[in-house]
This record gives structure tokens, C-alpha cells and sequence, in this order.
């Protein structure tokens, strides 16, 4: 997701270009030559500003992307567009009370649950109603020393167990971050659990079975939180400086994280974590045994590793890199490169038709595009 690492004006340029958030090669060596997929496996369609994070819906056969409607005077609506899965032409608007980012969809129960950031709630939608039946607030306003109220937390990844009734959403703070819990039938907030670290926590994943939630901090941690116990169960040190986004296997004990290499974020991290030095130049993808913190492999991307996503039956594991503008295919066992497609200018967030083997990818603009123009959704015939 598109890093959303702060809510003031200043920080907003960070969030956009640092992320919605790994060159040395180990033991891998640099990363092997791999030919573009051809361009014609490429539709893409610009169809709103301020595009985050989409999800695909199986029962609903459609393509739900959050688009926040930018920011400033040229700022467009905040809605939750539905797309037709095939040619991404716009089928429906559904219209948001406040900026959406992040997004997670429960399909089984016809709820998409979508972030909003900078109002520290959650906005959930009837996908089957296609509009928003209620907002979560997460917590409220505090009055600082400059004697204005603000949030202290904004929003980052958002995870869903739908058979449990239970939605858990990250929220930022350099201050201490905090994992919160929702009842997804009454939309209440029902715990929020600190312990994440005093640094933005950008990555979030759900292993249901085992009752863990996985998070990622910019002090190069993992923190596990048990969902039975509502505390922090471990945390481990690792070697990506920038650990982003995290995609579990659920047929085994590997953990997937993107470690993102950015320089804007370096510099965060100098002026904001006492005694930080780099180490590590990023731009890979480290895997982990998540019940040890042990490193598995470090597999070497490019440039602004972000968005991942873990096609388990397939072998399949795809990575958005957000400074280079591709999306890279690597095979989940060998860890080599399998296939790469051209998507400039920022790739983020990616979603999975699992049964159609199709790739939907957002794509946001950079500094040398139009401002005010329309972001993209992009679809990968794999």
C-alpha cells in the first residue's frame, strides 16, 4: 500500500513516494536475467485520483480499488470504485465519507473493509448493496502542546478473519504503535494492543489457524501478536532496515517481507530513530521462518520493493517495485525470477482472480506526471 507514514502536509510527499511502504545479493547472487512478459498481458485503465489498495471479489466477479481523491484544491471524491474484472471500465462508485486507502474484503460476508487514514477509522462496505453501511472510529482526538486536536495514530494495512467475526488494522506511531481489534458484527472497536514498537509499523499478515497476526516496524522487527491472547507473543530482530509488506505460507512456516530500500525512508529513520545506522541497501524480498526469526533467503528485486502477494497453489510469488515500475514473478521454491511486466510509473498494491489466474496491480503517478490526473488500475493476464 502506498506508505501513508504521516498525516501532516510535509509527510505526505514521504508517504506517496516511500510506499499504503530490500542491493547486496547473499545467497542468491544478483538477480537473474529475465525476459518482460509481451505488453499485450497488459491492460491498464486510468480511472480515478489518489488510487491505494484493491481487492479482487470472486462472488461478485468485480475489482474494488480506494481511491482517497488526492489531496489539495484539485482533490477529486473519496469513494471505493468496482471495476470489471476483464476491461477495468468503471461499473459502479460507491461513495465514502472519508478518504479511503487501505482495503481488506471479506467476500464470504459482503464486507470490504476500507482504512481511513488520516480520520484513524474504518469504513465498511455491503459489497452485495455495492454502498458503506458504517464507519469504526478508532480512536479519538487528542489535544497536543500546540493546544490542537489531532490523532496520534493514522492507518496502515487492514486483515480480516471472517469466520471469527474479527478485523485488525495497524495503527502508525512513532510514539508506539498499536494493533486494533474490531468485531466485525456489532463494529465495535474491542481492544487495542500496544507493543508494535516506538516506529511506523507498515506490515501486517493473518496466519487465522494459529491465532498470530505478524507486523513489521521501521526498527527492523517482526512482532507477533496472539489473537487469543491480545498481547504481544514475540518479536525478533531481522536484517531488512525497511521491512514493508508481509505474505505468509499457509502450508508452511515461511514469512515473506519486503524490504523496500528507499532513501527518503532512510532519512526518516536517521532523524527519527535514535542511533539508526544503515546496514543494508534493501531492494529484495527476505524470507523468514516466522516461528524462530530465522533468514531463510534474501532475494534480490528492484528498485522500491513494495507490494507482495503469495499464489501459494502456483508457486508463484509477485512483488511490486514501486521506484522501477515492474511487477517481478519469482518462483516460491527456487526464489528465481520467473517473469517481470512493465507498469510505470509506481506500482503498489496488487490483488489475485486465484481462479483466472489474473494479477490486478494499482499504479500511482510520480513527480514528472500531470498533477490532478487520474491513477491507474492495471490487469496481468499470467
Amino acid at each position: 500500500m502506498d506508505s501513508k507514514f504521516s498525516k501532516q502536509p510535509g509527510m505526505a510527499r514521504f508517504y506517496r513516494a516511500a510506499v499504503l511502504g530490500l542491493a547486496i545479493a547473499m545467497a542468491f547472487g544478483a538477480p537473474a536475467a529475465v525476459a518482460a512478459t509481451p505488453t499485450a498481458a497488459v491492460q491498464r485503465n486510468a480511472v480515478a485520483q489518489g488510487l491505494y489498495e484493491l481487492a479482487y471479489s470472486a462472488k461478485q466477479d468485480a475489482v474494488y480499488v480506494a481511491s482517497s481523491g488526492g489531496f489539495g484544491d484539485d482533490a477529486g471524491p473519496a469513494q471505493v470504485l468496482k471495476l470489471d474484472p476483464d476491461t477495468l471500465a468503471v461499473q459502479a462508485s460507491i461513495p465514502l465519507e472519508r478518504k479511503g486507502f487501505g482495503v481488506v474484503l471479506d467476500d464470504a460476508n459482503d464486507r470490504l473493509y476500507v482504512g481511513n487514514t488520516v480520520d484513524t477509522s474504518v469504513t465498511v462496505v455491503d459489497t452485495a448493496q455495492g454502498k458503506a453501511i458504517g464507519i469504526v472510529q478508532l480512536m479519538e482526538k487528542k489535544v497536543g502542546k500546540d493546544g490542537k486536536a489531532s490523532y496520534t495514530h493514522d492507518l496502515r494495512e487492514l486483515v480480516v478473519d471472517g469466520a471469527n467475526n474479527r478485523l485488525y488494522v495497524t495503527g502508525h506511531s512513532g510514539e508506539g504503535s498499536v494493533l486494533f481489534v474490531v468485531d466485525t458484527q456489532s463494529l465495535a472497536l474491542l481492544d487495542t494492543i500496544p507493543g508494535l514498537g516506538n516506529a511506523k509499523a507498515p506490515g501486517l499478515a493473518l496466519d487465522a489457524p494459529n491465532k498470530r497476526v505478524y507486523t513489521s516496524n521501521l526498527l527492523g522487527e517482526v512482532v507477533v501478536v496472539g489473537t487469543d491472547t491480545g498481547k504481544v507473543e514475540q518479536r525478533y530482530k531481522v536484517s531488512a532496515e525497511q521491512p514493508m509488506n508481509i505474505a505468509l505460507d499457509p502450508a508452511g512456516s515461511r514469512l515473506f517481507v519486503t524490504d523496500q530500500g528507499s532513501e527518503m525512508i532512510r532519512k526518516y529513520q536517521g532523524s527519527s530513530i535514535e542511533g539508526f545506522a544503515s546496514t543494508h541497501p534493501g531492494k529484495r524480498v527476505l524470507v523468514l521462518d516466522r516461528t524462530t526469526g530465522k533468514e531463510l533467503a534474501s532475494i534480490p528485486a528492484d528498485a522500491g520493493t513494495l507490494g507482495i502477494l503469495l499464489d501459494a497453489p502456483r508457486k508463484r510469488l509477485y512483488v511490486t517495485n514501486r521506484e522501477a515500475g515492474s511487477v517481478t514473478a519469482y518462483d516460491s521454491d527456487s526464489y528465481k525470477p520467473a517473469g517481470t511486466w512493465s507498469v510505470p510509473t509506481h506500482p503498489n498494491s496488487l490483488a489475485l482472480d486465484a481462479k483466472n489466474n489474473v494479477l490486478y496491480v494499482t499504479i500511482k503517478n510520480g513527480e514528472k506526471d500531470e498533477k490532478g490526473t487520474q491513477e491507474s488500475v492495471a490487469r496481468i493476464a499470467l
